[in-house]
């Protein structure tokens, strides 16, 4: 944490953060981008937070590439990578934490992963202190985590712009994820198929359905019938994702788990 303060206070460039877990592909890449074009000093992070995953998740095996990332990160103009051990983030058990309200953080994701956005957001304040950033950057994939950051940026008057960053894609449509690196290339390939389910619910509200619950299951038997374990479909008011009514911008969430891969993507309305 020294270390870093050091390097921040040398400059009077405004900061801009970009917090990642590491094993960085082309969608990290892109954050960095977005943050290079606003001038001034480029942070990105890397840590595996602990407090995000639940004790059956991939905590132990989640892959760590720190050398890797450097380069990458040096090669589009990151000025700071600031990767603390996790001893230096909790150094003594974290018992005051940052609960979001259940309206946003209790469904979704968060009912199939419970606290995880109390995780998210404790170590994503913590960041915020250390780095004290002018602005973040964060990818639009995690469509509810950035939702959830946005309300506590506003709520707790933080002095940071966020800037939300669109999803990087492979040719077939499938979101880049970390985790993308556990499946096979056959996996993968038939791992588009999440992102095309979603589009075809989105084609279907465009051309004027609104039978919103067949919509979601059809998506979902679909996914099932090709031996995915869908956790959710859903179709949310993009502005605090509650059900759709009439008026207001849509988003198309889903989750599900191919061959041992949990996956998440959506699509705007």
């Amino acid at each position: 944490m020294n270390e870093l303060r050091r390097a921040l206070a040398g400059s009077r460039a405004a900061v801009s953060l970009v917090p990642t877990m590491g094993n960085l592909h082309a969608g990290h890449i892109s954050l960095v981008r977005l943050a290079r074009e606003r001038g001034g000093l480029v942070v990105a992070s890397i840590l595996v937070n602990r407090l995000q995953f639940a004790p059956q998740e991939d905590f132990a095996t989640y892959p760590r590439t720190l050398a890797r990332d450097c380069e990458l990160l040096s090669a589009v103009g990151c000025d700071i990578v600031w990767a603390p051990p996790e001893e230096e983030i909790y150094p003594e058990p974290q018992e005051y934490t940052v609960h979001p309200p259940a309206h946003l953080a209790g469904i979704l994701e968060g009912t199939v992963r419970p606290g995880f956005f109390t995780g998210v957001c404790t170590v994503v304040l913590k960041l915020f202190n250390a780095v004290q950033p002018s602005a973040a950057i964060f990818g639009k994939k995690d469509f509810q985590q950035l939702l959830v950051i946005q309300t506590m940026v506003r709520q707790l008057m933080l002095p940071i712009k966020l800037l939300p960053a669109e999803i990087v894609r492979a040719p077939t449509g499938l979101a880049l994820s970390s985790r993308n690196g556990y499946l096979s290339e056959a996996q993968r390939t038939e791992a588009a198929r999440l992102h095309a389910e979603l589009t075809k619910i989105a084609a279907g509200v465009k051309s004027g359905r609104t039978d919103w619950e067949i919509l979601e299951q059809e998506a979902r038997q679909a996914l099932t019938d090709r031996d995915w374990r869908p956790d959710y479909i859903a179709i949310r008011r993009q502005s605090d994702l509650a059900a759709p009514s009439t008026g207001g911008r849509l988003v198309i969430l889903g989750a599900a788990t191919l061959a041992g891969t949990r996956l998440i993507d959506n699509v705007e309305i």
